[in-house]
């Protein structure tokens, strides 16, 4: 099992990246009704914010090294910085500067680091988990002693990939985690009704793939899940499935007021705030001042990093032409 003030340290640090992006993108969409003489944002553009669910990949991203590998989805920041990629670099890459992880051209939805494994975050719903079903058969094929992580939502189970990752998941008896993040919504629609059968897990069962559920709010109980998970998928016994219930504070975006959510629904989902449950039990333990300390370097690596974002060069025009793969259909105008 994980030490809590470590579970504790990743869930702070992903809040207060998530808290403070949202900030900064306040302004940069004029579609939800901010004024056009509104202060020009930092970030532009939506965020997807997963305030909320950080006990999730704090519990998974505990039992991964950094050789394995994961795929994320439109809402990875907290995925990307429990893989271990660096704050700061993120951050630049969110205000789309030089210094970023993609050099600013990714922007929120498409940060990768291959140094820590993070193949990427990723736009498109269930686009991540056949490129980690790829991922983990490349990882068969070269006898790599690693494996394959796949992050998902619930909305992404009714998607084909998620058939098909499965599937050749289990044909071919790889070696890859499959984490869905149930937060009960897909976009601005309550997933239940438009998702026949129990969800997730029977979808998973009826392919062969054992499934375990869990409180995704409680950080202790996604972290025993997945290391039993994890070592089974390491011990080559095929994939597993982690079906994790948790709940998304914000809107679907940073700008989105999430109007069309029953405010007693938001408000009892805030009492079960995995971070606040988990300082509850670090305070019961006598490990209060542990988790005030964690909060305090979390408070100053992310203010580090807004101010390496805000005073990082922009790229240049001709950055625009490089990192580009050349289709031999000539030069470009």
């Amino acid at each position: 099992m994980t030490d809590l003030v470590a579970l504790y340290r990743t869930m702070v640090r992903i809040r207060a990246f998530e808290d403070a992006a949202e900030i900064a993108s306040q302004g940069g969409v004029q579609a939800w009704g901010l004024s056009t003489t509104a202060k020009p944002a930092l970030v532009r553009g939506p965020l997807h914010l997963s305030t909320g669910q950080e006990a999730i990949p704090a519990g998974v991203c505990a039992h991964l090294r950094a050789s394995d590998l994961l795929t994320s989805t439109h809402r990875g920041h907290g995925h990307t910085l429990a893989k271990g990629a660096d704050s700061t670099r993120m951050m630049c890459e969110l205000f789309g500067r030089a210094t970023g992880y993609n050099k600013g051209k990714g922007g929120s939805m498409h940060i990768a680091d291959f140094s820590v494994g993070m193949l990427g975050a990723n736009g498109v719903v269930a686009a991540g988990l056949p490129i980690a079903v790829g991922a983990a058969h490349a990882l068969r094929l070269r006898k790599v002693d690693a494996i394959a992580v796949a992050f998902f939502g619930d909305g992404a189970i009714n998607r084909g990939p998620f058939l098909e990752a499965l599937n050749w998941a289990v044909v071919y008896e790889l070696p890859v985690l499959f984490v869905c993040e149930d937060n009960l919504i897909s976009a601005t629609t309550v997933s239940a009704p438009m998702t026949a059968g129990r969800g997730a897990t029977p979808r998973a069962e009826a392919l062969d793939i054992p499934s375990t559920r869990v409180n995704g709010n409680d950080v202790e109980a996604v972290d025993a899940a997945a290391s039993a998970l994890v070592a089974e998928v390491r011990a080559g016994r095929g994939p597993r499935l982690l079906h994790a219930l948790t709940y998304r504070h914000k809107g679907h975006v940073s700008v989105d007021p999430g109007s069309y959510r029953d405010p007693e629904e938001v408000r009892a989902a805030l009492e079960r705030d995995p971070i606040r449950r988990a300082r509850g039990r670090l305070e019961a333990l006598g490990r209060l001042r542990e988790a005030e300390q964690v909060e305090l370097q979390a408070a100053e690596e992310i203010a580090a990093a807004l101010a390496a974002a805000e005073a990082a060069p922009a790229p240049s025009a001709s950055d625009a032409y490089e990192d580009v793969i050349s289709t031999g259909a000539g030069v470009w105008a």
